[in-house]
């Protein structure tokens, strides 16, 4: 079946071939369902609900208030974190099939932060994405590391980094490509 140029442009317009071309891109034109994420910071004990894309659009107001949770606590600092890592983890729930609880290791990291991080541990970038706030590190709730991994490497749709010994999964808005840390 051939289509001709004007057939092609409507399912171009529609997403179908996006969605098929690249699935990591995938989730941006999923279906216009809320999409809801139960989040808890381990290191403030902070937790919220937010219905931060309603459907339709994302909503501002939820997008700061994950922000919030999201920031640099050792610093009190917040950042716009990217809102496609909130679209990943919700993609990777879904494609586990659980609505568990994220726990945020490390969202935003401002400069201070990761320089003293790094001068720590061997393992912390010196040009982290975690300082644009295009990466979080995190586990879901009574689900396995392994099976977060997976799911995370099969968006293709960023970093991934894994840590079985730490106990998290790092993700991120930046080019393609994995890793395994302690």
């Amino acid at each position: 079946m051939s289509l001709s140029r004007r057939d092609f442009l409507k399912f171009a317009g529609s997403g179908l071939v996006l969605a098929t071309c690249a699935p990591g891109i995938a989730h941006a034109s999923y279906p216009h369902k809320p999409r809801v994420l139960a989040l808890n910071n381990l290191h403030t004990g902070e937790s919220l609900e937010s219905c931060y894309f309603n459907g339709q659009r994302y909503v501002r107001s939820e997008l700061q208030r994950l922000n919030h949770i999201c920031r640099d606590f050792r610093q009190d600092e917040t950042h716009p974190m990217d809102k496609n890592l909130f679209d990943q983890i919700s993609r990777i729930q879904q494609l586990l099939g659980v609505e568990s609880e994220v726990q945020i290791i490390s969202g935003y990291r401002s400069p201070v932060t990761n320089a003293m991080l790094r001068n720590r541990s061997s393992g912390v970038a010196k040009k982290s994405f975690h300082m644009l706030g295009q990466a979080i590190d995190f586990r879901l709730d009574g689900v396995s590391l392994k099976q977060v991994h997976d799911a995370a490497l099969s968006l293709n749709a960023g970093g991934v980094g894994y840590y079985p010994k730490s106990q998290f999964v790092h993700i991120d808005t930046g080019p393609v490509r994995r890793w395994q840390g302690s």
